[in-house]
């Protein structure tokens, strides 16, 4: 939390009630409010490791904001492409879906590090999502996303609003 809250100050971001921090290291998830941790989860980040620029399929690093939230009140399971549903993961077309069940869309909030010209994390469509392969969530198995297993996406999803900051760290 404190390379998080030096990140926020030397970029004039104003810390948010809650945080997720990402760890690529250890493939987890947690949740703070108001700096305390509340709860930790599994995750999945990018199989071809971490990387701020575009097309490498890699996980970018830093400080992040939840810029957009896509899929609230969709069943667990529902399929996206380009953020429209097309599916859901029952029916035999979408049973290897990639994109599912709900998006936070993350924005870049380090200019020149993940915002902003080769790097930027939203032009990247750098989410946060679940996937229909939940037996590869815990260890690195996405092209740059964070997979979360539907049963902890969907109450964070509604319990996060826009705006919530996302650290994502090596360690």
């Amino acid at each position: 939390m404190e390379k998080l809250l030096l990140s926020c100050e030397k970029h004039g971001v104003v810390p948010t009630q809650f945080t997720l921090v990402v760890s690529v290291a250890d493939q987890t998830l947690s949740l703070f409010e108001e700096g305390k941790l509340v709860k930790t989860f599994p995750c999945s980040t990018s199989r071809f490791g971490i990387g701020q620029t575009e097309g490498s399929n890699c996980t970018p690093l830093g400080l992040h904001r939840i810029a957009e939230k896509i899929g609230a009140g969709e069943a667990a399971g529902t399929v996206f492409k380009a953020r429209q549903i097309i599916g859901h993961t029952s029916q035999p077309e979408f049973a290897d879906a990639k994109i599912t069940t709900r998006i936070l869309w993350l924005e870049g909030l380090e200019p020149g590090f993940n915002r902003g010209g080769n790097v930027d994390s939203h032009a990247r469509y750098i989410y946060i999502h679940g996937t229909a392969d939940q037996t590869t969530i815990g260890r690195p198995s996405s092209c740059g996303c964070i997979h979360v297993a539907d049963e902890d996406l969907i109450p964070l999803f509604d319990q996060l609003p826009s705006g919530t900051l996302v650290w994502i760290s090596e360690r």
